[in-house]
């Protein structure tokens, strides 16, 4: 079936929304890159900070509109590297509460800090 030109246009927003979320996991990866971040980790790491309570790693899949496994494979990581710490879940054996630790809010602020000068040079103009 043969797309309608509204189709079309909604088609070539979709890729340029595709585009765009490259370009900007390439540049969130430059701006973290001495943190020892990736865009991927930092959006993780976010998630945590920016959760108004502790959640285990599906949870935060969800909320981040990404799969469980890959979300675990980033926690399991940030994990080894002392930025987030298991904490028991009463209400679940298994699936612990996922916790940023002191590096890892620290790391965490950082990635802010660095983020804040790109975004609003970024902005200049918007409004």
């Amino acid at each position: 079936m043969s797309r309608t030109p509204s189709g079309d246009a909604v088609t070539e927003l979709i890729l340029e929304v595709f585009r765009l979320n490259g370009r900007l996991l390439v540049a969130g990866d430059r701006l973290v890159a001495d943190l020892g971040l990736t865009s991927a980790r930092w959006q993780v790491l976010g998630a945590i900070a920016l959760s108004d309570r502790p959640q285990p790693v599906a949870w935060l899949a969800r909320s981040m509109g990404l799969n469980r496994q890959g979300v675990q494979r980033i926690v399991n990581e940030l994990q080894n590297e002392g930025l987030v710490a298991f904490q028991p879940n009463p209400n679940h054996r298994r699936a612990h509460f996922v916790v940023l630790t002191a590096h890892g809010k620290s790391t965490y602020d950082k990635a802010e800090r660095l983020q804040g000068p790109w975004v609003n040079s970024l902005a200049k103009g918007v409004l």
